[in-house]
């Protein structure tokens, strides 16, 4: 396998764990159909999601995020319960990427895979979070609307541009490491300020 076999391989593991954060159905439910229909050609056992009860799954799970995603609180709540669930599912896909490689690497991917799910989980979360502060539900809406576009659009840039997705997600990472503590400041500001006029 040459450099640039390996460099789409990493671009598929970490893109996929970085998806499973934001969004895993959607991210699931598209690759599955992408090979499904013989678009692209997943690495490693990936290509194992073009399977239809795999894709009628996530499509099923991806409604039900659809609808709970657009509700105040409720997409928090979402969101708490699926820390056990994207985190653990982003470190199997970016493993199964490299389900080809040697088993050390393919325990590397699940490791790093993990952290890249928790990063994007954890920017998603707080972001919600602190969009629930707001009374209004409108920004709650916008906000879940984009996400269900980066996630479809970014899983369709993966497939056809894996290197461009690696780059996105270090972009994100360094991101994430500046933006995130701001977002858990500003709600420990406003949880105060809260616990203050009552």
């Amino acid at each position: 396998m040459d450099n640039m076999d390996t460099l789409s391989t990493l671009g598929f593991a970490m893109g996929s764990a970085w998806l499973s954060g934001l969004n895993l159905y959607a991210a699931v439910l598209t690759m599955g159909l992408l090979q499904r229909f013989h678009l692209v050609e997943l690495p490693g056992s990936l290509g194992r999601l073009d399977q239809w009860w795999i894709i009628g799954l996530a499509g099923f799970m991806y409604a039900a995020e659809f609808v709970a995603d657009k509700v105040p609180v409720v997409d928090s709540a979402w969101d708490a319960i699926h820390t056990f669930i994207r985190i653990p599912a982003g470190a199997v896909l970016a493993a199964s990427a490299f389900a080809h490689f040697d088993p050390g690497v393919r325990i590397a991917a699940l490791l790093i895979g993990g952290g890249v799910a928790l990063s994007s989980h954890g920017a998603k979360a707080a972001t919600r979070l602190a969009a629930n502060t707001s009374p209004e539900p409108f920004s709650n809406m916008a906000l879940s609307l984009f996400e269900d576009v980066i996630a479809f659009g970014s899983t369709v840039l993966m497939a056809f541009h894996p290197v461009v997705i690696l780059l996105v997600v270090m972009i994100f990472l360094l991101l994430a490491i500046w933006f995130v503590p701001k977002i858990f400041r500003a709600l420990r500001n406003q949880f105060r300020r809260m616990a203050h006029v009552h």
